[in-house]
Parts: C-alpha cells; sequence; structure tokens
C-alpha cells in the first residue's frame, strides 16, 4: 500500500494581523519551521485554524499560503467545511483553482440533522463535482452529528474518498475503522491527542495534534515509536504526548491557548478572532512554564533512551 497521508498532520493555526487579515511573514515561516521539524503534512483551515471565524477571503488566503509555502514537499489537507453540500462543492472549486489537492470534509452543520444518511448523500453529490481527494472529517463537537464506523464505512466507497480523520473521542468506533481498513489503501488518523499512541499501536496511520509544531521532534518520534510497535518505547511517549495537551486547557480557549504557545516560538502573533476570549497574563506565564517543563522531561528521556 502507497497511502499519502499518514504520520503527524498538525492542523496549523491562522496567524492573523490586527484587522483579522491572514499574517502571510508569520505563516509562512511557521508552515517552514513545521516541515523542517519534520512533521509530516499540514492540514490549513481545520477548526484550530478558525475556519468559520475567517472571511470567505481570508480563509482562502490561508489556504493559498499554505499550498504556496508548502510547494509540494509534504501533502496539504485544506478544510472545506461548511453548512450545505452547495457551499461545499464551491469551496472545493476554489481549492481546485488554488492547486490544491486534498479537500477535508464534515457533516454539515447548523441546520438540524435528521439522520446519517443525509453525510452520505452529502459525499456522494460532492464526489460527482471533483477529482481531488476527499478526507472524511468527524468531528461531532462542532458539527452536532457522530458519525458511526457503518456510515464511515459507506462513505469511504464513495469514489475520491481516501481517508478519514476522526475526532470524536469513540474509540471504540475508531476501532472498528481501524479493523475494517486494516489492510485496505485509506488512511485512518486519530484526531484527539489523548489517543494517538494506543492508536498507532493498534495500527493508525497517523494523528493529527494541535499542539505539535511547539514540540516537533516529540512528535515526530512519538510517532515513529508508535509506528514500530515498541509498546514500552510508545508508552513512555504517549505520557509526554499527554502533557502536551494539558497546555490546551489552560485557558477558556483552547485556540487562544495554542497561539500563545506558539507565539513563543517568534513567528506568530497571539492575536485569536473576535469576538472569542484572550489569553490572560496569569495564564500565560503557566503555558511558558508548563513548556519549558515539558521540554526539560524530553531532553531527560532521550538522554535515557
Amino acid at each position: 500500500m502507497n497511502k499519502k497521508y499518514y504520520g503527524v498532520i498538525p492542523p496549523i493555526i491562522t496567524p492573523v494581523d490586527e484587522k483579522e487579515n491572514v499574517d502571510e511573514e508569520g505563516f509562512g515561516r511557521l508552515i517552514d519551521h513545521c516541515i523542517d521539524g519534520g512533521l509530516h503534512g499540514l492540514f490549513v483551515a481545520g477548526s484550530n485554524g478558525e475556519t468559520m471565524a475567517l472571511t470567505q477571503k481570508e480563509r482562502d488566503h490561508a489556504i493559498d499560503v499554505v499550498l504556496k509555502r508548502t510547494n509540494g514537499r509534504v501533502p496539504v489537507m485544506a478544510g472545506v467545511m461548511d453548512t450545505s453540500t452547495r457551499r461545499v462543492i464551491d469551496n472545493i472549486k476554489s481549492l481546485e483553482q488554488m492547486g490544491g489537492t486534498c479537500a477535508v470534509v464534515t457533516s454539515i452543520f447548523y441546520a438540524r440533522h435528521t439522520s446519517q444518511d443525509e453525510t452520505v448523500r452529502h459525499f456522494e453529490k460532492i464526489a460527482k463535482e471533483t477529482s481531488i481527494d476527499l478526507m472524511i472529517y468527524n468531528i461531532p463537537m462542532f458539527t452536532g452529528l457522530k458519525l458511526s464506523a457503518d456510515t464511515i464505512i459507506r462513505i469511504s466507497q464513495i469514489d475520491h474518498v481516501v481517508g478519514l480523520k476522526d475526532s470524536s473521542g469513540d474509540f471504540k468506533e475508531f476501532m472498528k475503522c481501524l479493523d475494517y481498513f486494516r489492510d485496505k489503501d485509506f488512511a485512518v488518523l486519530q484526531g484527539t491527542t489523548a489517543y494517538a499512541m494506543p492508536s498507532m499501536l493498534l495500527g493508525a496511520d497517523g494523528f493529527v495534534p494541535s499542539i505539535a509544531p511547539l514540540f516537533t521532534e516529540l512528535f515526530v518520534k512519538a510517532y515513529e515509536a508508535g509506528r514500530s510497535k515498541n509498546i514500552g518505547l510508545a508508552m513512555q511517549y504517549d505520557g509526554l504526548l499527554r502533557e502536551t495537551s494539558e497546555i490546551l486547557g489552560m485557558t477558556k480557549n483552547a485556540t487562544s491557548a495554542n497561539k500563545f504557545a506558539l507565539s513563543q516560538l517568534g513567528f506568530t502573533d497571539e492575536r485569536v478572532i473576535w469576538p472569542q476570549d484572550s489569553i490572560l497574563p496569569q495564564e500565560e506565564q503557566k503555558i511558558i512554564e508548563k513548556t519549558k517543563e515539558i521540554n526539560r522531561k524530553y531532553e531527560e528521556f532521550k538522554k535515557n533512551l
């Protein structure tokens, strides 16, 4: 099998200026940092990228910046999620014009959900309008609908559907997907960092951690341990990965925590899009200290390998 989407693929933040337009320079430097750090791909215009808070123009701008800056160095998955099938298709047409090759598609949202079948129909219609790769994105906290493993399997049989990013937090259903896709050319990516290492040991192709750009080497090495099926080593990495996730819970708003933490790399501002809660000064210091603590622990961990 020759899977295109695997490894550590962070849902990258969207740095913005004071007018909430994309900060091209800072974004470009962050993208280079991710690629130079060995991350295996990028997911732009996801929830962590504040995609639905951006204007449509700036959403497309963010995607365009990532596509141009990566220049084929790593695969780019681009969020096209929206509130109706037609709107998603329009987003995909824009993505195609920018040279994008992979669209990440959720169930529709805001409208009432009546069945799992509506999302199957959603993908069937989309697939007739494009020939680029389609990635299923199961994220019920934002769509209001949790896709079952059976529904995901049905969608996977539609043309151009190549993989799954599962952020449902339902490990039992995720395992059903892993079992079904184990010997198939279909990427299964874990979207919940707390399940990253168990998922890798059980056959996942990768995971999608939002904080990975802050600890690139740690996440890449953790992926390699999981891929090698070294249970003892993977479980040691699991403890470190769980600590990185604590950073996202240090503010009311996980995006604010993530943006502040990544701003410490020196590439981007911590600014989030209005009217989200921003980070408080006392929270900033906690994140700085936690980041230092994780880096210290990782350095000690490497010495004992």
